[in-house]
């Protein structure tokens, strides 16, 4: 087991950054013979390589190329137009190449610079993860969008015409993810993914959903317990957290009663920071949060979607927004980023009483946030 001065010091190189990540793979690219799969790969190569955001992005020096087996990872930095842009134009290509059939994904998020075994660099982080559960949504000829990236195309009205609520789709780990299908004049797929259509396994109950048949549940008294670990933990992305968990934190969790509806929202979180572009942040640590929460079983979490109208607000009653939205506890907070340090707080309230239940503040070095659980749980893909 390492030190924290060690893993501080083999964290230090780490950069975080917000990329708005492209997917692309070959649909039944396993079922191809070897050197059929190598031409389709050098012809889907030759078709990304001349759309003209590929070029402007690499001339810029604000692209990085990833191949990922059976497709291909493009990492736009600069604006999430750029990976729709990208995804249409390659699909709009590809009508000329029906022998090449591509499904996309795209997502915006943190993502990180690691060193493997081979010294050779890898990407890891959320932004790619995420991306990867949108496009595992789709079908043939799809070009899938995160909730988080269509939200951002909507203000835009040249973009709003052509993007298509799905709903939520059932991912890994028992995430669900708000999907949005990109389509504009012929190019993409209008057709409901297979994911995304009504399987039975799923049950609705005034407007929730309920827990299949099997799942396994959690014991009542350690609900709360497991809400709150799970909240702050996945807030910061320390793993350390889970090794040592806060005074205030044990000391609530003894005192903790089952409370009858087990319905949490998670608020937006409030960027304090001046740059703008930390707002990706903020909302890279509710998404975060939303994703350890889902796995608990007994829990009704509030999707990303129905809390995002409260964003703007200049205040929030949490008593109201908890009662529309059925729940009996709240968790909000915010993130403030200065030069090379993050400082997260998070609270958790009880909605009914508006007490606050429990509270903590982290200041941490930026290289420290998602460095440790990134490199350890995540997906990764190498240059």
């Amino acid at each position: 087991m390492q030190t924290e001065d060690t893993s501080a010091g083999e964290s230090a190189d780490l950069q975080l950054e917000i990329a708005h990540v492209l997917l692309i793979d070959i649909v039944g690219y396993s079922k191809l013979l070897v050197n059929e799969q190598i031409q389709c790969m050098q012809q889907l190569s030759r078709i990304v390589r001349s759309t003209g955001c590929f070029r402007k992005a690499e001339n810029e020096g604000k692209l990085i190329r990833l191949p990922t087996g059976d497709g291909m990872a493009l990492l736009f930095f600069q604006s999430p137009e750029e990976p729709a842009r990208c995804a249409l134009e390659i699909s709009d290509t590809l009508r000329n190449h029906p022998e090449i059939s591509v499904r996309m994904g795209v997502h915006s998020g943190p993502v990180n610079r690691v060193t493997d075994v081979n010294d050779k660099t890898n990407f890891a982080g959320s932004g790619i993860n995420v991306a990867q559960r949108v496009l595992d949504c789709g079908d043939a000829g799809h070009i899938l969008l995160s909730k988080h990236v269509a939200d951002d195309l909507s203000q835009y009205s040249h973009w709003q015409p052509y993007l298509n609520d799905l709903g939520e789709c059932e991912v890994k780990h028992g995430l669900r993810l708000h999907i949005v299908n990109l389509c504009k004049d012929g190019v993409g797929n209008r057709q409901v993914p297979e994911k995304l259509k009504p399987r039975g396994r799923w049950k609705r109950a005034r407007g929730r959903v309920v827990r299949p048949i099997g799942a396994p549940r959690w014991p009542k008294s350690m609900l709360l317990v497991a809400v709150l670990v799970s909240a702050v933990a996945l807030a910061v992305s320390f793993s350390t957290f889970f090794h040592r968990a806060p005074t205030s934190a044990r000391n609530f969790s003894q005192n903790a009663v089952p409370v009858p509806e087990k319905g949490i929202a998670v608020m937006p979180f409030e960027n304090l920071s001046d740059d703008k572009q930390n707002a990706y942040f903020a909302d890279g640590v509710q998404d975060e949060i939303l994703t350890n929460l889902a796995r608990v079983a007994d829990l009704k979490v509030i999707s990303r979607t129905s809390t995002m109208q409260y964003k703007a607000s200049a205040q929030r009653n949490l008593r109201d927004i908890a009662k529309k939205l059925g729940v009996s506890h709240v968790v909000e907070g915010s993130v403030q980023r200065s030069g090379g340090r993050v400082r997260v707080n998070a609270q958790l309230i009880d909605a009914k009483s508006d007490m606050q239940l429990w509270g903590q503040s982290y200041d941490r070095e930026i290289a420290d946030v998602f460095a440790i659980e990134n490199v350890s749980r995540t997906d990764r893909i190498s240059t």
